[in-house]
């Protein structure tokens, strides 16, 4: 049972859509690049992640969110950090890993967070869980005011193609399309949300892998300036047996110092790989291999 007080409440989670799309039916919004979380606000402020952990701690600058609501709410949104006015989650990253005091308070100055907050789940004094979605957005916007560490996520309706290429644009995750009559489904992940990423695509040079019981995990490398940069792994189950075999006939000595369980190869294969973004260290983010590039040689990505 449902219970305000014991903060119980699992959030609802989101299919993923390869098709982007218009609908009459839906409203539609950013996919915003951060940690989900509920925020419980009555006499104070306690924000709950997806596993049911309480983050106070780690954001002390949003401990003050009870102040934005004009009455007791449960809200559902995303810890945000922004840089250069776009959401940066490897510096959120950074910060959901601190555990000193000094250093969580020092970083809540120099590098705030904000709470964007998407939906609206109890109202004074019961759930609202089963009110259609546009309902609930309406008194999201009634109920909650927004300030320095307080956004409400602004939505569209019709035109979701059109704020897919924007979000493509300006370098973003991706979008959301919501039922406009939706209920509200904890714990449950449910097609009436789905969520559309903007992905990349690259051709990379294949170096090695890493064995795995049914998979495995492709060492990849960038060709540039006629030497090799590691850029990340990625798993594959499909076209195991082919490299495999071609590792076999054409073993090399390591190309990189990690892993050091890896299978090294010679330079030969070049793989598609579609991904969300480059990471700091110029790896990749939720990557997945689309396949070997048999029309394409390493001096090609030079």
């Amino acid at each position: 049972m449902l219970d305000f007080d014991a903060r119980n409440l699992s959030p609802m989670l989101f299919r993923e859509s390869e098709e982007v799309f218009d609908s009459a039916d839906h409203l539609y919004e950013l996919k915003f690049d951060g940690i989900r979380s509920l925020a419980y606000l009555d006499d104070g402020t306690d924000l709950v992640n997806k596993r049911g952990k309480l983050l106070n701690a780690t954001y002390p600058e949003l401990a003050d969110l009870h102040s934005s609501a004009k009455e007791k709410v449960l809200l559902d949104g995303e810890i945000l950090l922004v840089k250069d006015g776009k959401p940066d989650f490897y510096a959120l990253q950074k910060r959901a890993m601190m555990t000193d005091p000094l250093k969580i308070k020092i970083q809540a100055e120099m590098n705030p967070v904000v709470y964007v907050a998407f939906d609206l789940l109890y109202l004074k004094d019961g759930f609202i869980i089963d009110k259609p979605l546009i309902e609930r957005k309406k008194l999201l916007e009634q109920f909650v005011k927004e300030s320095k560490q307080l956004a409400i996520s602004k939505y569209i309706e019709n035109r979701g193609k059109e704020l897919f290429q924007a979000a493509k644009k300006m370098n973003l995750e991706g979008i959301v399309a919501k039922e406009k009559n939706s209920h509200y489904y904890p714990g449950k992940r449910s097609s009436v949300w789905l969520k559309m990423k903007v992905y990349k695509e690259e051709d990379l040079v294949i170096l090695g892998y890493v064995p795995k019981e049914h998979t495995i995990d492709l060492v990849l490398g960038r060709y540039q300036e006629g030497k090799f940069e590691k850029a990340g792994t990625v798993v594959t189950g499909k076209f195991k047996d082919k490299i495999v075999r071609f590792s076999e006939k054409h073993p090399a000595e390591p190309h990189f110092p990690e892993p050091k369980n890896a299978i090294w190869m010679l330079p030969k294969l070049v793989g598609r790989v579609r991904y969300m973004m480059k990471t700091k260290t110029g790896g990749l983010r939720q990557p997945v291999f689309m396949g070997l590039r048999d029309d394409k040689f390493v001096d090609d990505l030079s």
